[in-house]
Parts: C-alpha cells; structure tokens; sequence
C-alpha cells in the first residue's frame, strides 16, 4: 500500500506543478503581451526557459523551506495527508482557472494541508506536526502583507520610472519601455520558478521521507528535474485566461508602468526567496503591483470591480482548500 500511496502523490505534485505553471505564467507574459513588448509566442517560451532555470536553482532553497514547513508522520498516514492537500489544491486552481482568476497556488497547496490536517485529528489519526505555525506565518501573514507592500511600491515606483524619462519623447519611452519589459517578464518568471519550484519538492521530498525511501537532507537527483519539467510544461502551455483577465479587464497600463510593476513584483520575489526565506505568492505580489502602478496614472487605469473579485478569490481559497483537504483526507481515510 506504501509504494501505490507514494506514486499517488507523486503522480499529485506533478499535476500541481503543471497546474501552477499553466496558471501563474499569466503574471510574467500578461502585460508583455497586453503592451505589445513581446508576442504571446515569444513570451511563452522566454518564461518558459526562466521559470525552468529558477526551478533547478530553487532546489537549493527547498531543504531550508520544507524544514520550516511542519514534520510529516511516516506511513501511509502521512502520504494520504500529503495527497488529500494536493488534491484539495488542484481542484481549487482549476476552478479558480475557469472563473479566469489569478489566485495563489502556494496559499492553496499549505491551506489544502492544514484542512488534511483537522481531518486526520478529527478521526483520532496523527496529524502534521507543527501546521499551526506554519498557517499563520505562511499563510495568513503573508496574505496580509504581500499584496499592500507590492501595491504600494508598483504605485511609488511610477515617479522616478517618469521622472527619469521626463525629457524623452513618448515614443522614445514607449519602445524602450518594450524592451525593458522583455527582461523584466524573464525576471518574474525566473522568481516564479525560484519561489514555486520550492513546493512541489518540499513536498516531494516529505512524501520521500515518509515512505522512509530518503534520509533527512537527501535529495534525489530526479526531484528538482521533475519539478522542473512539470511545471516548465505547464508554462508552455499557458493558461491565457487568466492573462487575458490581469492584461485587459484589471488594469490599462503603458508599457512604461508594465516594466515598473513587473521589476517591482520580480524584485520581491527575489528578496522572499533568497533574502528573507519566506513563501511568497507570484500571483499576489505581480497582480498588486499591476493594480498600484496602473493606479498612478491620469486616467483610471484600474477596474475596481475586477480588482475586488480577485481579492474576494484570494480571501476564499485558504477556508475553500481547508474544506477541500479535510474533505479528501477523510475520503481516502480508509487507506490508512
């Protein structure tokens, strides 16, 4: 039962991995596109190849962040815990998909285990270890203060962003702005990949653990290629709904503020991952600091309408994926 209960979840993070890619790969390539800098072709494969090398490179940070996480109990008890969470986060992001709204993937995949959590100690069963810190700094700190830190910066970096091209024609700043966001969009799908490549082997590297098939701080060689491969796929295959939501019913931006929001959101997930080891959501920090800098402008550039939909989405998902975890956990209970 071991065995088949570990290829289960195996077989759950590859499609959470593809799912996070075809999903997020909206907040690199949604305004490259929107403002003309790249062709949707061209910014699919350039976030693609980035958010692949930031994958293999987030292995590195991976061991420290599923250190942090809780401890999983071995056996089958720990690999259903790990695959109730996965599936109530799957289900959440495709149907977050259709609706067309851009929602955290990382948010989903914690909550969707601390709700596998309260079901194994509903039953009496052993739950995860240490969840109840990791849902408060990991989840509802984050949820709190990410999306007002990028609001605000995306709004204030719009000034020196103007006033350094004050004596600049438009086009002129038009054009380079293009060219500027080509490296920016590279930049927040290379984050992407650094902060996201991280779930998807943490929990990888529980599920290894926890069928007792690894020691504490192995790392399989196949963990981060895996990792890599399913969630470079996703991106590649793009889910262009949500692109289509970020790029052209939130906010009406110039390629100059597409540039200023894009460096801003890849700039604090650089900072997260590497400076401050902390989780944070791709999805949260690049669509706030779209909104701030699409907020500093003459015109109302902002759909507040949209805008307050996808926070309601945001607010949603970790009561929703709790529900979700808890719901699959006792479904599958009878494994245990």
């Amino acid at each position: 039962m071991v065995p088949f209960l570990l290829g289960a979840v195996i077989v759950a993070a590859a499609i959470f991995a593809f799912l996070n890619g075809f999903r997020d790969v909206s907040s690199a390539v949604a305004l490259s596109v929107r403002t003309r800098a790249l062709t949707p072709t061209i910014a699919v494969l350039l976030a693609g190849l980035f958010n692949c090398l930031g994958a293999l490179i987030s292995v590195v940070l991976a061991v420290t962040f599923a250190d942090r996480l809780f401890t999983v109990p071995p056996g089958r008890n720990g690999l259903i815990l790990l695959l109730a969470g996965l599936a109530g986060a799957c289900l959440w992001g495709v149907y977050q998909w259709w609706r067309g709204y851009p929602s955290s993937s990382t948010h989903a995949l914690i909550s969707g285990l601390v709700g596998a959590s309260l079901g194994s100690l509903l039953l009496g069963h052993t739950p995860l270890e240490g969840i109840n810190t990791t849902l408060l700094a990991l989840v509802v700190l984050p949820l709190l203060l990410s999306p007002i830190v990028a609001y605000a910066l995306g709004f204030l970096a719009v000034y020196p962003a103007v006033w350094a091209a004050r004596n600049t024609a438009p086009h002129q700043v038009n054009r380079r702005a293009r060219q500027m966001q080509s490296v920016a969009g590279a930049a927040v799908a290379f984050g992407h990949g650094l902060q996201d490549g991280q779930r998807t082997t943490a929990v990888l590297l529980f599920a290894l653990a926890a069928a007792g098939v690894r020691g504490a701080g192995e790392v399989p060689l196949w963990v981060p290629i895996f990792t890599a491969a399913f969630l470079t796929a996703g991106t590649l295959f793009g889910g262009w709904r949500i692109s289509y939501t970020m790029g052209h019913r939130l906010v009406r931006v110039d390629p100059m503020r597409g540039f200023v929001a894009q460096m801003v959101g890849a700039c604090l997930l650089f900072v997260g991952a590497i400076g401050l080891t902390l989780p944070l959501s791709t999805t949260h920090t690049v669509t706030s600091a779209i909104a701030g800098a699409g907020a500093n402008q003459r015109f109302s550039g902002t759909n507040r309408h949209v805008m307050l939909r996808i926070v309601g989405a945001w607010v949603a998902t970790p009561f929703a994926c709790a529900f979700l975890g808890a719901l699959f956990f006792l479904a599958l209970s009878p494994l245990a």
